[in-house]
């Protein structure tokens, strides 16, 4: 589809979702939103809904500005995936202790490793990430975050290759030729969600942003001591995510080299996205900070990845480069229950039939990700097809969640 144009605030709202579809306090974030001086344009993912602040699926450019809200609170979630030389004739029967040992290699949920992983002891991480020079680096800036975190330096260590909770995953998918891909999602971990908070308290105290609609939508501006403390810790949170995937993704090709070693697994380059984030670019001649969150790089040629949710299928994309949508496109499906509303309306026996056949947690702990709290992945995927193309259609075997 092509995108439906909303007007009445300061700068029209394009829709690649069906503006009647989108609950009306999604709806009413992005009014607020597109009133706000300083955003150049709104762009609205067709997996759209309501969040903190700033709505999931929702791309923001700012002229000079950045709303921590925003971004959300875990700073450069986002999403790695590899193909494998394995077919599906490789993988066993019983898929069970294959989940097992992968969480057995990764920490799920509130935990975390004993010890911080040493990237040396990893040889399928990405050659920029070998080796320790650039890690020494990277935990130089660590001494230049917000105060608040300083106490945090060993958990955010041994929290690196960690998954999380909520709508984290580690899985192992099928493509339509049978080959077996390495798919996960997750972000910034703890570090990311206390850096994210303590910025956005400092924000709503500003004078600026004293008579906003939504004092969530808060920015800093730039030119100011705060916009920089915060980018500073923004851009340092975004590369440990990254670096938080990579060393999952290293542990989890060891568990399937072990698990399968005498099918001798080869694994291609990795593919690997943020969806919460900001990116320095250029719109309409115009120098912008675009925010997305909830929402991939979909720039012509880009390779990102386009989940479901754990019964239905995920998609390896390639971005089309349209500049409407500031080369965006959508994050997943986007939530169509909240966590509450799916936890009363669904029961752990809907959660094992709408997951059969897939080698996962079917309990009462992660009811609130049932398929059916998720849009129609087949439907987001349609409204978007002016934004991507599908490269790869994915199925689970196996999902470990938190």
């Amino acid at each position: 589809m092509t995108y439906t144009e909303l007007t009445g605030g300061r700068v029209p709202i394009r829709m690649w979702a069906e503006p009647s579809e989108v609950e009306e306090q999604a709806m009413g974030q992005l009014r607020n939103i597109a009133a706000l001086p300083w955003v150049h344009g709104v762009a609205v993912m067709p997996d759209v809904h309501y969040g903190k602040g700033a709505t999931v699926g929702s791309v923001i450019a700012m002229r000079d500005a950045v709303s921590p809200a925003a971004v959300g609170v875990d700073i450069g979630c986002g999403m790695s995936a590899v193909k494998t030389s394995l077919k599906a004739r490789h993988l066993p029967d019983d898929l069970g202790p294959l989940r097992s040992a992968i969480e057995a290699a990764v920490p799920v949920g509130f935990n975390r490793h004993d010890e911080a992983v040493d990237p040396a002891t990893l040889p399928d991480l990405p050659s920029e990430l070998g080796g320790s020079g650039g890690w020494r680096g990277f935990w130089d800036g660590f001494e230049g975050l917000a105060g608040p975190v300083g106490q945090l330096r060993d958990r955010a260590g041994r929290q690196l290759g960690t998954l999380g909770g909520g709508n984290h995953f580690i899985e192992v998918c099928l493509d339509t030729e049978d080959g077996v891909w390495l798919v996960l999602h997750s972000g910034s971990r703890n570090i990311g969600k206390e850096l994210a908070e303590h910025h956005m308290g400092i924000a709503r105290d500003l004078p600026h942003n004293q008579d906003l609609p939504d004092r969530d939508l808060a920015v800093f501006t730039s030119g100011t001591p705060e916009m920089d403390a915060y980018r500073r810790d923004l851009y340092w949170a975004q590369e440990y995510a990254r670096r938080n995937r990579a060393l999952m993704m290293a542990l989890l090709k060891d568990v399937v080299r072990h698990q399968l070693k005498k099918a001798a697994p080869e694994f291609e380059p990795e593919i690997s996205c943020h969806h919460n984030y900001v990116s320095e670019e250029t719109y309409d001649g115009a120098d912008l900070l675009v925010t997305r969150k909830g929402a991939i790089r979909a720039g012509r040629g880009d390779l990102g990845i386009i989940p479901g949710s754990m019964g239905t299928r995920s998609y390896i994309v390639r971005g089309l480069g349209n500049p409407d949508s500031f080369r965006s496109a959508s994050h997943g499906a986007g939530r169509r229950l909240s966590r509450n509303k799916a936890r009363k309306q669904y029961s752990t026996a809907d959660l094992a039939r709408q997951t059969r056949g897939v080698e996962c947690r079917k309990d009462g702990g992660v009811l609130d990700e049932i398929p059916a709290a998720y849009k129609k992945i087949e439907r987001v995927m349609a409204q978007q097809s002016d934004l991507v193309e599908v490269a790869a259609e994915l199925r689970q075997v196996v999902c470990v969640k938190g």
